[in-house]
């Protein structure tokens, strides 16, 4: 009997070592591929050599930003839609491909496409805007042409630029001005019963004014006149000269429109094209074919030879020395908030982070921060506003360079500079504190509840929701907004070299352009990222060309390996993706949202009270 049982425990022990002899050479044939498909994909990684008279065609996507927000995580959920990762195009790359296309013997012309172009504020359309010229006078000739089937007025901004400008038969040109409205809670917020107890320092600190008032106040309506005045001064006189139209066309085409409609019997394309903001009208087919014309032939798409943004990028080297001396970038770009922030929004510790880096490599002389913030936290503002100031400590200079938007929060962060520089289309300024204690005790009475309790001091609870502000809690947060806004007002002045009074002045939370703020001592300097990148390789005094060094987070061992592998997953996962896909809300849901989501934060616990720097401004 066991004799049996030990012969058949043999054959099992056999069989057993068979199947895993089995098991470990179909593993090893596996490895074996994945090693010998990730050799072939490196021997082919590099991008197919250009043929001559290539057209590249700038097909912008999305929002211009200077870093694209989120994770690779993200940007693989987003390509698994079939969509651009975020709906986004950096402008440094559109930047890179523009100065590298000028060089290129294979690049024939630029075709701009910006039917998918979800604008940009002012300062990020003056850089591609001031490409697209230096690419026309560096080139040697070569055309710009921009098609569209419709243009708005971000996209024409930079469609005017072009030598030619074609529009579909049934397209249009809409160039409406600068302006916004915006959501009043007042009544909504009484007729649930909520007060948002907002208190600020500062007469244009509107931030909190949509939840306590049912209109813009006189104060709001004077700075906001102010500051698109001179935006849209500036954009039609841009429009007029790059389209050589008379001074003042553009104001007087919005004026009558009407009657000009009337003219051409309602033929949008029509009064484009009569106005003098395009050249001719053209289906897509006939602007296929006037392209292969200036151009060649792409006998496999049976279309002109083309390349689009993203496949240029892979040509597109760097023209400075690794070797060089550096000039590190950090972007703080989107809202500030405490603590880590993924790229899109400015994390105190993990911007702080960044400029540590910077400031801690050898190989990097000079910082520039490059700021499109809207601001957020005090608190997160002001220790990344202090780890620069250690870094000029340091010996290595620094220079703030004002994108689409750098106010309140976004200037306070600014104020540790040698140098400053804004577009002169730049949102700025905003110098102002406010804070907000939301309470719903009357809401808690229409719901016939009830709170009570007992507590050793007045200040336990203070920050109950539930219960109505007490005024000497009001008072006291009064007093530490206050303070908050004279410790700003008091760096800003020593930044800036003037007294309090004359930042107090120019403060109170009222918002400026650019040229305002240049005018009232605010920045130092108008000019665009390259002219902050000269400047600080001025002050470190550095010899030759420098090399450009963005200084990013680094991602994940997860972000990477999806990245990688985005490509596999895309097909396998859409179908999933797009039917957990929400229904997309209106813009201007979205907005109150937003804005109630504000007030919903500070009334959540964690945050019973926090002063904030934050203009609730967008670029324009």
């Amino acid at each position: 009997m066991m004799s049996a049982i030990r012969a058949c425990g043999r054959g099992v022990a056999k069989v057993w070592a068979w199947v895993d002899a089995l098991r470990r050479g179909l593993f090893n044939l596996l490895m074996l591929g994945l090693i010998l498909v990730l050799i072939v994909a490196l021997v082919r990684s590099g991008p197919e050599p250009l043929a001559d008279k290539t057209a590249l065609v700038l097909n912008l996507q999305g929002a211009l930003v200077e870093q694209a927000s989120g994770s690779l995580r993200s940007h693989a959920l987003a390509q698994a839609r079939g969509e651009s990762p975020q709906a986004q195009t950096r402008l440094r790359d559109v930047l890179a491909a523009l100065d590298a296309a000028a060089r290129d013997p294979q690049i024939s012309h630029v075709l701009l496409q910006l039917d998918q172009f979800g604008g940009a504020g002012m300062a990020g359309l003056h850089e591609v805007a001031a490409a697209i010229e230096r690419f026309k006078k560096d080139s040697g000739g070569k055309k710009v042409l921009a098609y569209g089937d419709e243009f708005n007025q971000r996209a024409y901004f930079l469609a005017a630029r072009a030598d030619e400008v074609y529009l579909h038969p049934m397209g249009g040109v809409l160039i409406d001005g600068f302006g916004r409205y915006r959501n009043y809670y007042k009544d909504a917020l009484d007729r649930v019963g909520i007060d948002a107890n907002v208190i600020r320092v500062g007469k244009f600190k509107n931030f909190g004014e949509p939840f306590f008032a049912n209109a813009p106040s006189p104060a709001t309506l004077e700075s906001e006149s102010y500051l698109y005045g001179d935006l849209w001064t500036r954009y039609t006189a841009s429009v007029e000269a790059a389209r050589k139209l008379e001074k003042g066309a553009i104001a007087r085409a919005i004026d009558e429109l009407p009657q000009r409609m009337q003219a051409v019997k309602g033929d949008t394309a029509q009064l484009a094209l009569k106005e003098k903001l395009v050249d001719a009208l053209k289906t897509r087919d006939e602007m296929r074919a006037l392209l292969i014309e200036r151009g060649a032939k792409d006998e496999k798409s049976k279309s002109f030879r083309q390349i689009d943004l993203l496949a240029y990028l892979a040509h597109v080297k760097p023209k400075w020395d690794d070797k060089a001396a550096a000039i590190g970038v950090v972007v703080a770009e989107g809202e500030i908030v405490d603590g880590q922030a993924a790229p899109g929004k400015v994390g105190g510790d993990s911007t702080a982070q960044l400029i540590r880096q910077a400031r801690e490599d050898d190989k990097i002389k000079a910082l520039v921060l490059r700021v499109n913030s809207p601001g957020g936290s005090a608190f997160a503002s002001e220790i990344v506003r202090r780890e620069l100031e250690i870094t000029r400590a340091a010996g290595k200079p620094v220079v703030v360079s004002m994108g689409d938007v750098a106010a309140s929060g976004g200037y306070w962060i600014s104020m540790a500079a040698d140098q400053v520089l804004a577009d002169p289309s730049t949102i700025t300024g905003s110098i102002g504190v406010f804070g907000m204690l939301p309470t719903a005790d009357k809401l808690m009475g229409k719901l016939s509840v009830h709170t009570g309790g007992y507590t050793t001091t007045w200040l336990t609870g203070g920050f109950d929701p539930r219960r109505p502000l007490d005024e000497r809690l009001r008072s006291t947060v009064q007093s530490a907004v206050q303070y908050i806004y004279d410790d700003f007002t008091g760096r800003a002045a020593k930044a800036r070299k003037k007294t309090v009074e004359q930042i107090d002045e120019v403060a109170q939370g009222r918002v400026w352009t650019g040229s305002q703020a240049l005018d009232r001592g605010l920045v130092d300097k108008l000019g665009s990222l390259g002219d902050a990148l000269q400047a600080a390789a001025t002050l470190a005094k550095i010899e030759g060309e420098p090399r450009i060094a963005y200084v990013e987070r680094e991602p994940g061992k997860l972000d990477r390996l999806l990245k990688s592998m985005d490509s596999v997953l895309a097909p396998t996962v859409a179908d999933m993706v797009r039917a957990a896909m929400p229904l997309q809300l209106p813009a201007a849901a979205l907005q109150a949202q937003h804005e109630l989501a504000s007030l919903a934060e500070l009334s959540a616990g964690r945050k019973p009270y926090a002063a904030l720097v934050h203009c609730l401004c967008t670029a324009p």
